[in-house]
């Protein structure tokens, strides 16, 4: 496997397992549904492509809200289980409390550290992880754990982001913060969401950790930033409360915020749709294993 990757990209941040169990799954959750809205496409894909049987057992890696675990249990029927694994406990409680209220009696939750988790009903069929994967501190260390967890010949399957060049959302809101402010250098291969851009990093990964037969795809989509049907100026919100752009801002003072803010809204302006939102191009890998 191989792809060129400029170390001079920038990504959004660092982000380590350790946030994702406080502050950003509380961020996550905060703007949950719009969070979904906005990666469905991507993560449809994804259940497309990895085309689940009636009566197979799934793990579904960085389950949020259950959005996804939830499809994959209607999608193997009664006879077959998904066990949703998150590290952040705020966003497991959400994710028991919507396959209680949908009646989905084959889905699970554990809140656990996928790159530690031990869990009872292993080995599982397969492995489904729609942007749960980039963000291990070890993580041919995690994906060795992971692949005890799934079966001889049991199989994997991934949508990790590409590069950021290749993401219009990223590149154009970073654009803008970098008007107002020094974006420190990205580190390539550290944890974040970006951090398997580089597939040739992703094919190491994936030899050391015990997985084969690794087949990637790439996936194009417009994504709705904000949700489908934001305003540009809610889709700003929606940038400031949750994502990069707000982080990197949020202690500049109020003057460089509130003139980021007005650039970012004149940006999102050009590409809305009325009824669709702020349509932006994202690109991701579908990747595929087996163990």
């Amino acid at each position: 496997m191989s792809h060129d990757s400029s170390k001079q990209d920038q990504k959004s941040d660092v982000l380590k397992p350790e946030d994702w169990a406080g502050e950003m799954g509380l961020k996550w959750l905060e703007s949950l549904s719009l969070f979904e809205e906005m990666i469905a496409p991507i993560g449809d894909a994804l259940l497309a492509r990895a085309d689940y049987k009636h009566g197979e057992t799934v793990i579904d890696l960085g389950c949020g809200g259950a959005a996804t675990t939830l499809a994959l249990a209607a999608t193997v029927g009664s006879s077959g289980k998904v066990m949703g694994v998150d590290i952040s406990p705020d966003l497991i409680a959400v994710a028991q409390k919507r396959a209680k209220e949908s009646g989905a009696t084959n889905a699970a939750f554990t809140c656990a550290d996928a790159s530690t988790v031990m869990l009872p009903d292993a080995p599982y069929d397969r492995l489904f992880s729609r942007f749960g994967s980039m963000f291990f501190e070890d993580p041919i260390h995690a994906f060795s754990n992971l692949h005890r967890l799934v079966r001889k010949g049991g199989r994997m399957d991934l949508a990790v982001w590409g590069p950021p060049r290749e993401n219009l959302w990223i590149m154009e809101m970073m654009g803008v913060v970098r008007n107002h402010i020094e974006v420190p250098p990205a580190t390539p291969r550290a944890p974040g969401p970006f951090a398997f851009e580089d597939l040739e990093y992703l094919g190491e990964i994936m030899d050391g950790s015990g997985f084969t037969d690794v087949d990637v795809v790439a996936f194009e989509c417009m994504q709705p930033i904000g949700g489908a049907g934001a305003t540009p100026e809610q889709a700003v919100k929606f940038a400031f409360a949750s994502m990069a752009v707000g982080r990197l801002l949020s202690d500049k003072g109020d003057a460089i915020v509130q003139a980021a803010s007005e650039e970012l809204t004149d940006l999102f302006a050009q590409y809305y749709t009325p009824e669709k939102g702020v349509m932006m191009q994202g690109k991701a890998w579908l990747v595929s294993a087996i163990a």
